[in-house]
């Protein structure tokens, strides 16, 4: 068959199956081999594994070099610019959508494989049972032939031996039925020769097998597209709350779609092939793997169904159909003569049991001549070929694609999202601040936090008098916040506080070395602290906004304390 004739009804070889065609079909060695279509050789079988293992061998270095990625990675902590996790995130945005899209185009080729499978299947069923019928009718005309006719013939011959008295009549009767006794051979010739016509042509088996693929294949396939946007959906969904968590799940379960999408890749390969190489000639397959020539002949028949051919039945069922009319009419004219030559009572069943035998087959043989037309079958081999080689292809062909580029977009998501998941830290519940009160050294800053928190639930401290000596007892404070534990003063900052009341209790009276007088101001000073302290209780204490200079445990300094 010569590439890109028309066959009638307008089946075409699509330009797909002349493109899967057309690629290199080679052996273990390397050597192109005949791409003719023949599932039942080694050779064949082989190339078409060779071109399934490309994307089979791209996955296994697509793995490699994620592996080495991924080990290259794992460990790195150097902190990334927040505007560089941005640009990953939208990246990994557009990618999901785009690979989502390529999953979308996958579902779509499923569909209209399945629908080319389904009117495939369903053209080969309307095949199959007219076939079945024709089975059927020569079945019913060969049983009626053999089993009742001729075995009533014979049985009619023996009482036609009997003795008669009219031997001109008797002379005239004979030639008639002997030519009653050829033309029944005849017909149970010719039934017999059309169910050998169709005896090995079969369509049940291959239908079913085809059918139940088909139902397990449809929903698996729709299954694993349908987790692979699922997967993609997920993240998504990570990208847009900053999810580490769900980045992580996608970058481990992507390793398995990328397995997925590219062995999807390599069995849709080897079937588009397969397929094309069968589109391009399917009579001729058909027509050279049948196990006899005279199906051969009644495949071509069917499959082509030219006015100019030979149509294999046509000879037999005018021979059968003649056969057939002129023993109903033998059968007439013997019974006119056997009713008026023999006086025998059982010659009339059998005559009519004879009758009804013929007028039977007579009637069958019109109907036959319907069943074996090649219009209503060749129209059922066209749409089963469209939907095989048209519809199914294409749908093969939008799956070969969208596994090839779903393969690659999971492999570059897979590799940016193990580039962005590692830089996204978990977020923190509070910040922590170090603050500074102008009022305390550096180091108290976490001392000043207590205070405030205490301060802002209700419970405000006591203030400290003035340690100024020349205050005297007045309710002058320095309103900075109380320590809960007020750190140790500095030695700089004690030494001058001592050399200040060593010198004012000089002045007092305490320079001519009399211990009376400095012991006598000492005590004084105590005393004015302490009342100053219980009036600053009682008066100030208890008001918002005031603070306290000392602890109160913080103790009076005493004069042994500089000496």
């Amino acid at each position: 068959m010569v590439v890109g004739h028309q066959l009638p009804e307008q089946y075409t070889v699509p330009q797909l199956a002349i493109f899967f065609h057309s690629l290199p079909h080679l052996n273990v060695s390397f050597h192109l081999v005949n791409n003719t279509f023949n599932p039942g050789s080694d050779i064949y079988l082989e190339s078409l594994g060779i071109l399934g293992s490309i994307p089979a061998a791209w996955l296994i270095l697509t793995l490699l070099v994620l592996l080495v990625y991924l080990v290259t990675r794992c460990c790195d902590r150097k902190p990334r610019p927040r505007r560089s996790i941005t640009l990953l995130k939208c990246l990994l945005a557009i990618l999901a959508v785009l690979c989502s899209g390529a999953v979308a185009v996958g579902l779509y080729g499923n569909d209209d494989v399945h629908n080319g499978l389904v009117q495939f299947l369903n053209a080969a069923k309307e095949i199959d049972k007219s076939i079945m019928s024709v089975k059927n009718q020569t079945e019913t005309i060969d049983t009626i032939l053999r089993k009742n006719l001729k075995p009533g013939l014979t049985s009619f011959g023996d009482e036609l031996d009997a003795p008669v008295g009219n031997k001109t009549a008797y002379e005239i009767l004979m030639p008639i039925w002997n030519q009653m006794l050829k033309n029944t051979t005849i017909a149970v010739e010719r039934s017999g020769e059309l169910k050998k016509l169709l005896c090995c042509i079969n369509l049940g088996k291959p239908i079913e097998l085809v059918d139940k693929i088909e139902s397990f294949r449809w929903p698996v396939t729709m299954a694993v597209l349908s987790a692979l946007l699922v997967l993609c959906v997920v993240l998504l969904v990570g990208v847009a709350r900053h999810s580490r968590c769900a980045l992580i799940t996608f970058s481990v379960f992507g390793l398995f779609a990328v397995i997925i999408s590219w062995l999807m890749a390599s069995s849709y390969l080897a079937t588009s092939v397969f397929l094309g190489d069968f589109c391009i000639s399917p009579d001729g397959y058909l027509t050279r793997n049948n196990p006899t020539p005279m199906a051969s002949e009644v495949l071509n028949y069917y499959m082509h169904c030219e006015s100019t051919q030979n149509n294999p039945f046509t000879q037999r069922l005018r021979e059968g159909q003649m056969a057939a009319g002129y023993m109903r009419m033998s059968l007439a004219a013997v019974e006119r003569i056997v009713l008026d030559l023999y006086d025998s009572p059982s010659l009339a069943p059998k005559l009519s049991s004879l009758k009804n035998e013929v007028n039977a087959v007579d009637q069958l043989m019109p109907g036959l001549t319907t069943l074996l037309n090649c219009k209503p079958l060749h129209r059922q081999y066209v749409n089963a070929a469209k939907g095989l080689c048209h519809l199914g292809l294409y749908g093969l062909t939008f799956m070969l694609i969208a596994s090839f580029a779903a393969g690659i977009f999971f492999t570059i998501l897979v590799w940016v999202d193990s580039h962005t998941w590692i830089y996204i830290r978990k977020r923190r519940d509070y910040s922590q601040v170090d603050e500074q009160d102008p009022f305390l050294p550096p180091s108290a800053a976490s001392q000043a936090i207590a205070a405030r928190t205490l301060r802002g639930q209700g419970s405000y401290p006591p203030t400290a008098p003035s340690l100024n000596p020349n205050s005297h007892g007045t309710n002058n404070t320095i309103k900075q916040p109380l320590l809960l534990t007020p750190p140790p003063p500095s030695y700089a900052t004690a030494t001058a506080r001592a050399r200040q009341l060593h010198e004012s209790m000089l002045k007092g009276g305490g320079v001519n070395g009399s211990g009376g007088i400095g012991d006598h101001k000492l005590s004084q000073h105590n005393q004015q602290s302490a009342s100053g302290r219980t009036e600053h209780r009682s008066g100030h204490g208890d008001q918002p906004g005031q603070y306290a200079t000392l602890s109160k445990q913080c103790k009076t300094l005493e004069s042994n304390d500089f000496y």
